[in-house]
């Protein structure tokens, strides 16, 4: 993938509330586990690391599936990143499957 590409997913994804700075980490959260490859593969293309993939609860969907919610999590190189500046422009301090605070 291309840097600007994996930029590009990753704005998408900071928008819709997947993906979230937390202290230094990045945290991703989707109950989809392709996603969670092409976040890695993201992720690599910005000299990122995987730390860490967790399922963290069961959420219903629809009126009779339970499925299973992931959280990832991931650094960047440079704590300055411009992707952590869009993500203080555009970006949220909690997931979208989380209650706001």
């Amino acid at each position: 993938m291309l840097p600007p590409l994996a930029r590009q997913k990753m704005h998408s994804w900071i928008r819709s509330r997947h993906l979230i700075f937390s202290d230094r980490f990045l945290v991703f959260e989707t109950f989809h586990y392709s996603t969670i490859e092409r976040f890695e593969d993201c992720l690599r293309t910005l000299d990122g690391t995987l730390i860490s993939v967790e399922p963290i609860k069961r959420i219903w969907r629809g009126n009779h599936r339970q499925v299973i919610l992931y959280q990832v999590k991931g650094t960047l190189p440079n704590p300055n990143h411009p992707l952590k500046q869009y993500w203080f422009k555009y970006g949220r301090t909690y997931t979208r499957f989380d209650e706001p605070c």
